[in-house]
């Protein structure tokens, strides 16, 4: 059977955004649903679709709060899921490659140490999710990045503010020693991919979703630099930030791949080239 009715919560945010209009001109029968300007307890009628996709998250790495995170990013989510059980529709939804945070390792199975508040809230949530009987999909997203991030204020990616910067001001900012941090930025396009190609697929779990190829800070600075003609400026990190980041991400997408088949990921260099006219009009 295919599932063609999906409810998308977090619609309004930077990968919900693109995730509706993807699966809408796919032609799904898409219903978008967003808290962020409402009664932030409200659930949505699930009960008339297919599949939930729950990306609706308070998705600030800085956020202190734990229990109001713990709130908005694990009890929200747990009852979401229950609903879906109960009325029998798919469930997918966003987990993240920060739980990882000081980890050696970035498989599924790896033993996670969640650095900041939303990454342990996301670990609850999937360690909550093992135990249980009702299928589920699972994605921890890696560095995503793409169009749309205006909507992500200071929680933007590298890749955008970067190219911001560039055109704004002739000067990209960095920090010191941003050659030693490496992520896995995976664009917004191929996980939209990915969670279309999972719509009709009935494997249950966890799953990384990430090129497998990290860059780092200054690498993504310098095709950045390359393509907008402007120059880098080093600064300090400050005191209150370090210690908050991860230092290296490389996602083991073995397991992903497996089920939707080899993919070509497209790498930073590659949007930055198609990309960085459209952000000049």
């Amino acid at each position: 059977m295919t599932l063609n009715r999906i409810l998308v919560t977090g619609s309004e945010g930077f990968i919900g955004g693109n995730l509706c209009s993807y699966l809408e001109h796919r032609g799904y029968d898409v219903t978008r649903f967003d808290i962020s300007k409402g009664d932030p307890n409200a659930m949505p009628d699930v009960g008339n679709q297919d599949i939930v996709i729950h990306l609706g998250a308070n998705s600030s790495t800085t956020e202190k709060d734990l229990k109001k995170i713990l709130q908005q990013n694990f009890e929200y989510s747990v009852m979401l899921y229950e609903l879906c059980e109960g009325y029998d529709v798919k469930f997918q939804y966003a987990s993240s490659a920060s739980v990882y945070g000081t980890s050696r390792g970035f498989k599924e199975s790896d033993f996670c140490k969640p650095l900041s508040p939303y990454a342990f809230s996301k670990y609850m949530f999937d360690c909550w999710l093992m135990n249980q009987d009702y299928p589920y999909q699972g994605f921890r997203y890696f560095n995503v990045y793409g169009l749309g991030e205006d909507k992500k204020g200071d929680q933007a990616s590298p890749v955008f503010k970067f190219i911001k910067q560039a055109l704004s001001s002739g000067e990209i900012k960095i920090f010191e020693n941003s050659e030693k941090y490496k992520r896995d930025f995976i664009c917004v396009e191929d996980v939209c991919e990915v969670h279309y190609r999972m719509l009709n697929n009935p494997a249950s779990g966890i799953f990384n979703v990430g090129t497998g190829n990290p860059i780092s800070f200054r690498d993504v600075a310098d095709i950045v630099k390359a393509n907008a003609h402007c120059q880098i400026t080093e600064m300090p990190m400050p005191k209150e930030l370090k210690g908050q980041y991860q230092k290296f991400t490389k996602s083991d997408n073995s397991k992903i791949l497996e089920i939707i088949g080899e993919y070509d990921w497209k790498s930073v260099n590659q949007y930055v080239e198609e990309s960085i006219d459209d952000f000049l009009n």
